[in-house]
């Protein structure tokens, strides 16, 4: 599998989209998804220009990190964080944490930070798309929890989350990114002394460009880069 050019043709596919709306490429960055993605190939995917990979899975992200002779710029978790697995994910010293929607979490989470006398950026991960089978919380429940979350001091909110939902029908995917948009500009309006809307992780290997003009500026890719996963 020829990862440079894999990578090379996502940033050629997000410059031309960008500059189609009139977007800045420079502004979007490329979170690899490396799940399932062995020690090696990870290696290999850096030494092509890769700089930020993310894992969903605490165990495997424990388990590869330390193995890597490449380096990398940043670690994000992107996966569902259960409070069990606080402990073992922060000596891992992720830069930020997509995937945060619960405030017993939160509150877990700032326990062990303070602790450890440090800071955490995170994202909220928003169910745009209604689904069950999604985590993530409502729209409509988002300002309460940022307002609810001030209280955690080691704590920094930098933004949203959200999954489009899988469908071919590119008015829903868009429906879904549109809504986080408008969230996030929405929250911009609200004095909050731990958050800052810095963040719009949303677009995947099969909707990226549509995620893009609905001003994304993290997407989350991983079969478009590495191929299909077992």
């Amino acid at each position: 599998m020829n990862f440079k050019k894999n990578y090379d043709a996502i940033k050629n596919r997000i410059k031309y989209t960008c500059e189609s709306i009139g977007r800045d490429p420079t502004e979007v960055q490329i979170l690899a998804v490396t799940k399932t993605v062995s020690v090696e190939n990870i290696d290999l995917a850096l030494k092509s220009g890769i700089s930020l990979i993310g894992e969903n899975k605490v165990q495997e992200a424990e388990a590869k990190l330390p193995l890597l002779q490449e380096k990398y710029r940043e670690f994000h978790f992107i996966g569902h964080l259960q409070s069990n697995k606080i402990n073992k994910l922060l000596p891992l010293k992720p830069d930020l944490i997509h995937s945060i929607d619960s405030l017993s979490t939160l509150k877990k989470l700032n326990h062990r930070l303070q602790e450890l006398s440090r800071i955490q950026d995170v994202l909220l991960q928003v169910n745009t798309s209604g689904e069950y089978s999604k985590f993530g919380i409502t729209p409509e429940e988002t300002e309460s929890f940022l307002k609810q979350s001030q209280e955690f001091e080691h704590i920094r909110i930098k933004g949203l989350m959200t999954i489009g939902m899988f469908t071919t029908d590119v008015a829903v995917i868009r429906k879904c990114f549109r809504t986080l948009y408008e969230l996030f500009h929405e929250i911009k309006t609200i004095d909050l002394a731990n958050s800052e809307m810095k963040y719009l992780s949303m677009g995947m290997s099969n909707d990226y460009e549509i995620a893009i003009e609905e001003g994304a500026n993290i997407l989350r890719i991983g079969t478009a880069i590495f191929g299909t996963r077992n």
